[in-house]
């Protein structure tokens, strides 16, 4: 999976900088809530620190499947 960053601009999204990616690409956008607290984003980075030990460790899951399993899961449970 390819992570960008950019901005709003004009009520568009743009990517800061060029990519690889070719005319035409689809691409979905998720946009990050910075509305954490600080003990939120603790928790946050520790939870990222455990899921980037497992990938290295060899227990990792294909990122579009994660998001299919997880879309599923929240559309069974909407919050």
């Amino acid at each position: 999976m390819l992570a960008l960053e950019g901005h709003v601009k004009g009520g568009r999204i743009v990517v800061d900088g060029a990519t690889d990616l070719p005319d035409g690409a689809e691409v979905e956008v998720v946009v990050i809530d910075d509305d954490l607290t600080t003990e939120e984003r603790a928790e946050l980075h520790a939870s990222l620190d455990r899921a980037l030990e497992d990938s290295e460790a060899g227990r990792g899951m294909d990122a579009r499947e994660y998001l299919r399993q997880y879309r599923s899961r929240h559309a069974d449970h909407p919050a």
